[in-house]
């Protein structure tokens, strides 16, 4: 019997590494997983509700714009952009990044992240308007959150204040609130209370409705977001689910997977 097992996990190994390219499939888990190491820690520092893999409508594209993260606290809400980059960072003079992978001999480029978490509050902010919530003027900033410990900068001095490194996100305190250059800065300070109230659960419920990707929850607290449309499993487990609406269902439970990690009921 434990032949029999040896010998599927290495056939396993072997189609993996013919059928599917590591780097992405690393990358596209590890990526998910930084969102929501970062989502769970912002919640535990601040005491607030951290929306993960939001995908909010966006009408002058006809498109959805994704969000990793939007953080609500008692007074303030951010969009946050969580970069899961390794290796040495340069910062062009438009803004955008240019990552070399250590001992690869690769560079891959990226847009301005700044500038895309910005966009991303702006559509943020324009839906929440459609949804009957005006947010006073500097309740809602962005930040972008590095938290690869393989991170390297060239030249930190570049980076605006909106981008949170490695070093400071580990730095991070609950009574530490200064170092983020005025985030969780309290926009109602001094305001009054019952607006506040107010505006703090209109943003949960709105946010709690909204689209947001499918996630994989996988036991080791490891997860993937995606778009899940196909389910495949046994000829009566698919019959039942084709009278469920998927938009119905928030939450699919396997029971447990075969050796190739194949879903079964």
């Amino acid at each position: 019997m434990w032949v029999q097992i040896l010998c599927g996990l290495v056939i396993y190994k072997i189609c993996k590494k013919l059928f599917y390219d590591d780097d992405v499939l690393d990358v596209e888990t590890s990526d998910s997983n930084a969102i929501f190491s970062v989502a769970a820690r912002l919640e535990k520092l601040y005491k607030g509700k951290a929306y993960v893999g939001l995908r909010i409508p966006d009408p002058d594209t006809g498109s959805r714009q994704n969000i990793d993260i939007v953080l609500i606290t008692k007074g303030e809400a951010v969009v946050i952009s969580v970069k899961n980059l390794s290796g040495f960072v340069t910062v062009n003079a438009d803004g955008s990044w240019v990552c070399e992978a250590v001992g690869r001999h690769r560079s891959a480029a990226h847009p301005d992240p700044v500038a895309e978490a910005k966009k991303q509050a702006s559509i943020l902010e324009s839906y929440l308007e459609q949804r009957g919530v005006a947010l006073p003027e500097g309740y809602l900033s962005y930040k972008v959150i590095i938290p690869n410990p393989k991170f390297r900068v060239i030249n930190a001095s570049y980076f605006p204040p909106e981008v949170i490194s490695y070093d400071q996100w580990m730095l991070m305190k609950p009574e530490n609130k200064s170092m983020l250059s005025g985030w969780i800065k309290g926009a109602f300070r001094g305001g009054k209370k019952e607006m506040q109230e107010s505006i703090h659960q209109q943003l949960n419920f709105i946010l709690s409705t909204a689209p947001i990707w499918d996630r994989l929850e996988v036991k080791g607290n490891k997860y993937v977001l995606g778009e899940f449309l196909e389910f495949k499993g046994k000829q009566e487990d698919i019959q039942a689910l084709r009278y469920i609406k998927r938009s119905k269902v928030s939450r699919l439970v396997v029971q447990k997977t075969s050796m190739f990690g194949l879903g079964k009921q």
